[in-house]
């Protein structure tokens, strides 16, 4: 069969169960909160009812998570500069779009797990807010939205920026049902998207408002209070008109008006608003009792403001406010309160919690707040309803509800993970070619000792040191390369063999016959026995070098620690310790077929693996164990060839039968799309298989057990989907996005959710040169089976 024929594909024996459509609470709660969160938004000192918000979400959230966990990147309007604290990293200026693209590859390299942006639309820059949209586009993490204005008749391009944010976001955050049901009905929003979060309130004392009177010199009178930005849509005015009546009846009241013109009105019109205001009054003869607090308050002042009213009044002119975060402080303080009809007030104070008076109407304002003053017990209960109201929406329930939204956005996106927008792009390999072999990374990774661990992107990381598994991995790889290689080349990697040979001989232990795993970069050893598996792999890598290796020297000192290492392995308990351990094995029978010694070692060590197959083998579940973890397919690649190599047909044909229902189980949906299953959580029967975080290492053992059951059955369904498989280096994957890095020859360390893993450590970047050496060499032999059998036909 030719390489490059396409059959059917590999067929499902017994497949696993699906991945649920929607998130089931307890698997959310067993989310780890995300360790980096970033708030896209305003922030203090920054004036205006974003900036309190987002600032005072952070503040509970810290109080509740840690500080360290989160950060802001607030929006610079035109020509202003603020001094921020040091939870900000980075500014937006409003109007320069290259600032949200840079702070989007800011979020993107700077290992955020998720984003939280603040929306309403004079916040960003562009044609509705516009420019925001640039930043979203380029998020490789999860997206929480919270949207503080959602309009019930958008013009084009508002319309456009929503829902285009919608698409963009994870989760979508709204502090009413009202606007849940915009969501719903005017932008098409599926109601599973939306969490409704009440704007949070301070945790404040149900008191009398006698105790914080004589901060403002209105001891002994009853305070009617508006405090927020002031603009000429809050209807001040209104009640400035219902004072003559009011004090009629009660000459005592005051109103205080707490807070600074709204910066854009101030930009454009200076106080104009507040002077008319006080124009009016004068002219009502009511400048007396009307005190303008012209500040903007901090949170403790807050407190003090809004403990010391009677009756707070919200008099807005317009019906379109879908949330109001001084409602929601009132009536967390448990105030009585008075307001206009708009969206957030009639879902907020229905029920007792408040009274409600139509738009611009000062004498229905002057009966409601007269009633209230004369009618002390009905004002008490309303308070009292307003306040055991609002406890669930304290800041630090919110802080909790929030992160529970982080959460399910995050498990949400590992099962329907979305492509990575802007990335690079590398084509695919096609059927004819492969990419051209690139070790540089491979070189850069390998010091005078052997192959460091980790790396930070491409720079080796020292700090992590090496282990004896990368450079068993390497070695293998050096081997492989030494075959592959031109003559002037081989000697480049013949001396790569001899460091991680040398590597290998430093990490064992005559005493114990045990190889040790971690070497710290000061050569200190870090334990004093490695795991099983560490062992197989270092025992495989040995077998390869004997098996195939023209180097004598090499050959020589590999076949005496080869020795050496045997016994303990027939001691293990590992099985993938005694998969490694069989693909050692075999490799040295295939230059010394005649080794009893070895062959019944192989033997043992594969009807133990034939054993635990049998026992954990179910009618849907085909496998060697009751769950799956990591390097899956080399349990399988070694019944196979031990099977092979040794005649036992029952052998193999469990072997290939387990293959089949790991490939099936490692697709979803598309079946030209590889999906590993996840080192995050794994796969046990009868739960949910983890599909993230999808390693490198799991894409190449399964090429590799691919290409061995085609090797025996010389079915080109298996040359098929070792392709399939290879191409997920390449961006056929759930996110559509690279791991091979052409640039530098290295491959990143794994797809996350939400994103690549942009550091090439060594097991990476060895198990993708692994996969294409054998990938180049199952290609040339096949072309030779196809000369071969074209020789004979002739």
């Amino acid at each position: 069969m030719s390489f490059n024929e396409i059959p059917q594909p590999v067929q499902p024996a017994g497949r696993p169960h699906p991945v649920p459509s929607v998130a089931d609470e307890s698997q959310v709660s067993r989310v780890p909160l995300p360790t980096r969160i970033a708030f896209v938004g305003n922030y203090l000192p920054r004036e205006c009812g974003i900036a309190t918000f987002t600032t005072d979400l952070c503040t509970a959230l810290a109080a509740e998570y840690g500080k360290d966990r989160l950060f802001a990147i607030p929006v610079n309007d035109p020509d202003s500069r603020y001094d921020y604290p040091e939870q900000v990293r980075l500014e937006l200026t409003q109007e320069d779009l290259s600032s949200y693209e840079r702070a989007a590859d800011f979020l993107n390299f700077n290992g955020n797990d998720l984003v939280c942006m603040q929306h309403e639309y004079g916040i960003y820059g562009g044609i509705a807010g516009s420019h925001i949209l640039t930043l979203l586009r380029k998020l490789k993490m999860p997206l929480v939205t919270t949207l503080h204005t959602v309009l019930r008749e958008p013009d084009a391009n508002q319309r456009a920026v929503l829902e285009e944010i919608t698409r963009l976001s994870d989760r979508l955050v709204v502090m009413s049902e009202l606007a849940a049901e915009l969501l719903r009905d005017i932008y098409a929003v599926l109601g599973g998207k939306i969490d409704i979060i009440p704007h949070g309130v301070p945790d404040m004392a149900f008191m009398d408002p006698n105790y914080f009177k004589d901060r403002f010199g209105t001891e002994g009178k009853s305070v009617l209070l508006t405090f927020g930005l002031l603009s000429p849509n809050k209807g001040i005015e209104n009640v400035i008109r219902a004072l003559p009546a009011i004090l009629a009846a009660h000459p005592n009241v005051v109103y205080l008006v707490s807070g600074v013109t709204h910066p854009h009105i101030r930009r454009r019109e200076g106080e104009r608003y507040r002077e008319e205001l006080k124009t009016l009054a004068k002219q009502l003869g009511v400048s007396s009792q009307l005190i303008f607090n012209n500040r903007f308050v901090s949170a403790e002042e807050l407190v003090e403001h809004v403990g010391a009213a009677d009756i707070y009044i919200t008099p807005y002119r317009q019906e379109a406010q879908i949330v109001s975060g001084t409602l929601a402080i009132a009536l967390g303080a448990g105030k009585a309160i008075v307001s206009t009809p708009y969206w957030h007030a009639k879902e907020l104070l229905a029920n007792g919690r408040g009274k409600i008076v139509p738009f611009d109407d000062p004498g229905s304002i002057a009966t409601i707040v007269t009633e209230l003053l004369e009618r002390d017990a009905e004002r008490h209960a309303m308070r009292k309803r307003a306040y055991l109201h609002s406890r669930q929406t304290t800041w630090p329930n919110t802080a909790r509800a929030y992160m529970a939204s982080f959460q399910r956005a995050r498990f949400e996106r590992s099962l329907q993970p979305r492509p990575t927008q802007h990335d690079e792009v590398v084509a695919e390999p096609q059927d004819e070619q492969f990419p051209p072999l690139n070790t540089s990374h491979l070189f850069n990774m390998t010091d005078d000792t052997g192959m460091l661990q980790h790396a930070i992107f491409c720079v080796p990381n020292t700090r992590e040191g090496y282990t004896t598994d990368d450079n068993a991995r390497a070695l293998i790889v050096s081997n492989l390369l030494n075959e592959a290689a031109m003559y002037e080349s081989g000697t480049r990697y013949a001396q790569l063999a001899h460091r991680y040979l040398a590597f290998l001989w430093l990490a064992f232990r005559p005493d114990n016959g045990r190889f040790r795993n971690f070497l710290g970069y000061d050569r200190i050893w870090l334990e004093d026995v490695g795991s099983e598996d560490c062992h197989g792999r270092a025992l495989w890598a040995l077998g390869a070098v004997l098996g195939h290796s023209q180097d004598a020297g090499l050959r020589g000192a590999a076949g005496r620690l080869f020795e050496a290492a045997v016994p303990a392995a027939l001691t293990f308990s590992s099985p993938r310790a005694w998969a490694f351990s069989i693909l050692g094995m075999q490799a040295y029978l295939d230059w010394f077929p005649g080794d009893r010694a070895i062959q019944g070692a192989r033997n043992l060590l594969a009807n133990r693996l034939l054993d635990i197959y049998e026992r954990s083998r179910t009618e849907n579940w085909h496998w060697f164990e009751k769950s799956l973890a990591y390097s899956n397919a080399r349990l399988s690649q070694a019944l196979i060839l031990a099977g092979w190599r040794g005649e036992n047909q029952t052998m193999v044909g469990m072997g290939i039968e387990s293959l089949e229902w790991l490939v099936a189980a490692q697709h979803r949906g598309d079946v030209e799309v590889f999906v590993p299953i996840g080192s995050s959580g794994f796969f046990t029967q009868g739960e949910e298989m983890a599909r993230f975080d999808q390693q490198p290492v799991e894409a190449c053992a399964t090429v590799s057990a691919c290409l061995q059951a085609y090797r025996f059955t010389h079915e080109s369904r298996w040359l098929v989907e070792a392709q399939r498989v290879f191409r997920w280096f390449f961006g056929k994957n759930d996110l559509r996005v690279p791991l091979y890095d052409e640039a530098t020859g290295g491959c990143r360390d794994g797809l996350h959710p939400d994103r690549v893993n942009e550091n090439e450590g060594a097991e990476s970047t060895l198990s993708f040169l692994m996969a294409l050496l054998e990938m180049q060499e199952a290609k040339a032999s096949t072309a030779d089976e196809l000369l071969q059998e074209m020789s004979v036909s002739h």
